[in-house]
């Protein structure tokens, strides 16, 4: 199998826990590329070197903010990603450091599965796709003013939200911007978006969950530009009276997920919670 390297170089020993991991794999009968901006930091053949449809596996190190860089230039790709962390505890990337020999003996001995989650995507005004593992934001940014938009779900009015902004979230995302915003958790196998206002004028304006089979329109009613932000990582931007329509992408999100981990003991350790298991 061939598996592609995609290392955030800002953690402090990134260098040695991927030149650790390319050693492992390759003692393991693997074939490994490294891929991204600081690529040439390594003893490692680049990913132009190979095709790379052919690549069964992607490793991202890093958090949950590298993973996501990783999937949107690899997107192309049909490769499922497993996510190392190198530093706090992440949603996706939730293999600490001391695991990562235990946890890459339990990908190679099958201890696994490949979630598909479910990703959302719309058009820019001048056709361009965009696609969003976790959320598209639009929000007013540095606009001195809260804006207005107006939401419609299948063709039916829903309400007219004056507000910060407006997060639509996969369940995926359910625990990022959404989550910090006042949204709920949602389980990531769930078919479904959550729409979240961001400090909303009025407090009775609550997120809401709809199907992910549903068609949504947000049409932008103030008068100053404001930027669509997909994942954090892309923008576009909108003005008064125009409209973006999301749905479910044809195209899943492929996250490796090792038996041993679940997202509820995730969750409990990334947000702190005090339960214990009797």
């Amino acid at each position: 199998m061939i598996v592609i390297l995609y290392p955030s170089t800002s953690h402090a020993r990134c260098v040695e826990i991927v030149e650790h991991v390319h050693q492992f794999l390759v003692k393991e009968g693997f074939q490994t590329v490294i891929a991204g901006d600081q690529s040439d930091q390594f003893s490692i053949p680049h990913v132009s070197t190979i095709d790379g449809h052919d690549a069964g596996l992607i490793i991202s190190f890093g958090g949950d903010g590298a993973l996501i860089r990783c999937a949107h230039q690899h997107m192309h790709l049909d490769a499922p990603i497993l996510g190392i962390n190198l530093g706090h505890l992440g949603f996706m990337a939730d293999i600490p450091i001391q695991d990562i020999d235990k946890s890459l003996k339990d990908f190679i001995a099958g201890e696994y599965t490949i979630q598909n989650r479910l990703m959302v995507e719309t058009k820019d005004p001048t056709g361009k796709t965009y696609t969003a593992i976790n959320d598209f934001v639009l929000h007013r940014s540095g606009n001195p003013k809260l804006i207005e938009v107006s939401i419609h779900v299948d063709g039916t009015y829903v309400n007219n939200f004056v507000a910060d902004g407006i997060i639509v979230a996969a369940p995926n995302g359910s625990t990022a911007y959404s989550l910090a915003a006042g949204g709920p958790i949602l389980d990531p196998s769930l078919e479904a978006f959550v729409i979240t206002p961001v400090s909303p004028h009025t407090i009775s304006n609550r997120p809401i969950v709809i199907s992910s089979s549903k068609k949504l329109e947000i049409k932008y009613l103030s008068d100053s530009p404001v930027d669509v932000v997909i994942d954090g990582v892309e923008k576009f931007p909108i003005d008064q009276e125009q409209s973006i329509h999301l749905s479910r992408s044809k195209q899943n999100f492929k996250l490796v997920n090792l038996i041993r981990n679940d997202f509820f003991s995730t969750v409990r350790s990334k947000l702190g919670w005090s339960g214990k298991l009797h």
